[in-house]
Order: C-alpha cells, then sequence, then structure tokens
C-alpha cells in the first residue's frame, strides 16, 4: 500500500493534456492531468471517463442527439462521459484533473493526432 499526495504529485509536471499515472485499481488507473485550452471532439467506443475537478472550473462539451450540450464542472466536483459520447473539454483557465479510466483508455479516444499519448508516464 502506498499513500499518494497529490499536490505533490501535479508539482512534478506543468505540461498541459498529457495524463500520468498516479494508481492502479484492478483494471482502472487513476491519472492526474493538467488542462488549459480547448481539447478536442473525440468519443471511447467502449470506456466511460470519470473527470475529478481538483482545481479551477472545466467546461465539458458534448453532442448527444444531435444536439450539443455544455456542463461546468468545479472543484470538488465531477462529471462522467458515458461511452460512446462525443465530448470536448475546455479550460478557460489552468485545470487540475484526476481521471478514473479503464486502463485501455487512449486520451484521444477515436482520434489519433499530436495529443494523442500512447505510452503514459508513471510518476
Amino acid at each position: 500500500m502506498q499513500v499518494v499526495n497529490l499536490q505533490e504529485k501535479l508539482a512534478r509536471f506543468s505540461d498541459h493534456f498529457s495524463p500520468k499515472i498516479v494508481g492502479e485499481l484492478n483494471d482502472f488507473q487513476v491519472k492526474l492531468v493538467k488542462v488549459r485550452g480547448e481539447f478536442m471532439w473525440h468519443h471511447h467506443d467502449h470506456e466511460d471517463e470519470l473527470f475529478l475537478i481538483l482545481k479551477g472550473k472545466l467546461r465539458m462539451k458534448s453532442r448527444e442527439d444531435g444536439r450539443e450540450h455544455e456542463y461546468m464542472v468545479g472543484e470538488g466536483e465531477f462529471i462522467i462521459v458515458p461511452h460512446g459520447v462525443e465530448h470536448m473539454p475546455i479550460a478557460d483557465d489552468e485545470v487540475h484533473l484526476m481521471l478514473f479510466e479503464p486502463k485501455t483508455t487512449l486520451n484521444t479516444g477515436n482520434v489519433k493526432n499530436q495529443r494523442t499519448v500512447e505510452e503514459l508516464e508513471r510518476i
């Protein structure tokens, strides 16, 4: 067993949209990530995602049933994006997130581009 200090782990990196693994349980990974700006529209065919806001406010846009929605998620709140739902996280200012995702989750989902991180760093 290990005690994980989230602030200490977050202080180890400054890059945005590059998740870091800080723990594993069953077939899930616990990840920390800093985000700023817009990500991209994407979805995950098989994995749900949980975004827990540690610092800042996140705007989560989604496209469901032919309509676009926007959710505001603040510190101490989380949002779960179900698999198959197209979404785009947006951070007007830097936001610190904890993610709970299956190990198979690719950060860019169905899209592969310069923001895709195939090999996550463990910190």
